[in-house]
């Protein structure tokens, strides 16, 4: 305690600070600095000298910048008799928010609390709440006891026995530490990778294990989670476990649901065999603790601590790491809730993604890459499928409608407005022929502006006609605000079609769409893309393009499908921000003769 009083004078720069705790006819002050005698002797003050018991009272903090300003407190008896001129004191709590007492620094001239003290102040004291509770949880032990109590006796006689103390509080501010990391870090986990890789470094100050493994359970079995910077030995030697394996001590922890400890090599023999202790001989650990991980709903797996030498888990330490272990089993259970949400979000946008129709007359492929945040389910899509013929010949080419859209969101929602704008879209252009892709826009516009669907976003929708009796294709397109596609002729010049409308927006109502019409020679490539392939925070979006029409300039004669993945390749971030969806559609080339 006189650790948090140091550090209080320290970050404060008071010359008076104390760890005070009220009991009914006394201030007792277990931690103090700069006090004078007879008060640092008797490590006591009366009530009528405390300052600290209003702190208590109201629950709340209290700050004094002049006392003898200060009507309440001109004539209370601290200001003549300790010199309190200002004051900031911050509540101390038990693990149920009871005020204890206070965490104080007193300085002996007026003085403005600067925000800044006043935060250290409150960061410390909720550091001291936690190192308190801890120490109740001890004292409930006989044994704990009674080394505090032959530390506190030892510690007024030798100066050896004061520093082993101070060694003792630092534990305890380490496994505070462990408590406060853990509730703070583990609270913004995502997925079951993240919590393994935060849980990597949190043990570090609480007994140095060499090694701490997260298992989960599966069914029948106990599946390790692997550290996804790099498994260790363990993860790579065992992927499962059978539950009713007897011989590990993560498996015993979960039949029987407590907590399983192993102090050393002779324990893991006598109560699990030799194939135990060998596995364990070759992993490097002696000494083992399983603690069990409840969730709200039942057992969800295991946490694994390993220490390479013996190592003694004291009452305190068990308690810390079971109630850090309480953390874990939270952030794990949110972590499969959002894993499976997550697996099945990427399976519907999966599934609405679409079969490229089979075709003799053109090359088409199409690419989609999601955003590397797994919570970014996105409304990225691309679309393609012929248009029925005027006439049943066979050998002729069909028309051919493609679509690349971005309905806004990062989101389950964004992923089934997608799917709902495309069927609609679908519909519209089949229902209107002779299948104009401005006169379908124009019919989605107007039903997203009655129906209760919240439709934002963006999307080209084009078509592409056989010429009767000629090689050449033509280009229709209707653009409600997409990123322009580019058109590269075969002689490898590359164009950005720029002509767009609007977005597409429910609250904009319906409009009359407009659409452009292009020749296309034989042998020229469509390229449909999103906004995610050339928009990245902190670059240049015009650059992005530059760079990519430079791509299609170079490669535009490679199959599209390699074409898409060497743009995709060098443009798209290895973990992109946002979904990419790319589309490549290119005209029959005049066969050589």
């Amino acid at each position: 305690m006189d650790r948090f009083a140091r550090l209080v004078s320290r970050l404060l720069r008071v010359p008076v600070a104390f760890v005070s705790l009220m009991e009914e006819d006394r201030q007792i002050l277990p931690g103090l600095i700069g006090l004078p005698e007879p008060w640092a002797g008797r490590r006591a003050l009366p009530l009528s000298h405390s300052l600290c018991r209003y702190v208590v009272a109201s629950g709340r903090p209290l700050v004094v910048p002049d006392a003898r300003a200060d009507e309440r407190f001109a004539d209370h008896p601290a200001v003549a008799d300790l010199r309190i001129v200002a004051y900031a004191g911050m509540p101390l709590t038990d693990a149920d928010g009871l005020v204890l007492g206070s965490l104080c620094g007193i300085d002996h001239r007026p003085r403005a609390w600067g925000s800044g003290e006043l935060s250290d102040l409150d960061d410390l004291a909720a550091a001291c709440s936690a190192d308190l509770c801890l120490r109740v949880l001890s004292a409930q032990s006989r044994s704990a006891q009674q080394v505090l109590e032959t530390a506190r006796a030892a510690a007024e006689h030798a100066r050896s026995d004061a520093q082993r103390l101070e060694q003792e509080a630092q534990a305890g501010l380490d496994h505070a530490e462990l408590l406060l990391r853990a509730s703070e870090e583990l609270a913004q986990t995502s997925g079951l990778e993240d919590v393994r890789r935060r849980l990597r470094d949190l043990f570090g100050g609480v007994g140095k294990p060499s090694y701490v493994g997260l298992l989960v359970a599966e069914k029948d079995d106990l599946r390790w989670v692997p550290d996804p910077d790099g498994a260790r030995a363990v993860e790579r030697e065992i992927l499962t476990l059978p539950a009713d394996a007897a011989f590990f001590p993560s498996t015993r922890a979960l039949r029987e649901r407590r907590t399983v400890f192993v102090a050393d090599r002779g324990a893991m023999v006598a109560e699990y065999g030799p194939e135990a202790s060998d596995f364990f001989d070759r992993m490097g650990f002696t000494t083992v603790l399983c603690l069990p991980l409840w969730g709200s709903r039942g057992l969800l797996g295991v946490l694994a601590i390993c220490w390479a030498k013996r190592h003694q888990v004291g009452v305190t330490e068990r308690a810390t790491l079971t109630a850090a272990s309480g953390y874990i089993a939270q952030a794990v259970e949110r972590a499969l809730y959002l894993d499976e949400r997550i697996s099945v979000a990427r399976e519907l946008q999966a599934a609405m993604l679409t079969d490229l129709p089979v075709t003799d007359h053109v090359e088409i492929s199409a690419l989609y890459q999601p955003a590397a945040d797994d919570h970014m389910i996105g409304g990225d899509w691309y679309d393609a499928y012929h248009l029925p013929r005027a006439s049943a010949s066979d050998g002729e080419a069909s028309a051919l409608m493609v679509t690349v859209g971005d309905i806004t969101g990062h989101d389950m929602h964004a992923a089934t407005i997608m799917g709902q704008v495309r069927s609609m879209l679908r519909q519209a252009t089949l229902d209107h022929p002779p299948y104009s892709p401005a006169t379908a826009l124009t019919a989605l516009d107007a039903a997203c502006s009655v129906l209760p669907l919240e439709t934002s976003g963006t999307l080209v929708h084009a078509r592409l006609d056989p010429v009767d009796g000629s090689p050449d294709w033509t280009l229709t397109w209707s653009n409600a605000g997409h990123p322009p596609p580019l058109l590269r002729t075969p002689d490898g010049h590359v164009t950005q079609l720029l002509e767009h409308d609007a977005l597409l927006n429910r609250s904009l109502g319906p409009f009359a769409r407009t659409e452009h019409r292009r020749p296309l020679p034989p042998g020229s490539t469509l390229l449909l893309y999103t906004d995610g392939l050339v928009e990245r925070r902190g670059h240049d979006m015009d650059a992005a393009v530059a760079q990519l029409i430079a791509l299609l300039t170079r490669h535009g004669h490679r199959p599209v499908d390699e074409l898409l993945r060497r743009i995709n390749n060098r443009l798209a971030h290895p973990a992109p921000e946002d979904d990419v969806a790319l589309l490549a559609v290119r005209t029959p080339a005049i066969a050589q003769p």
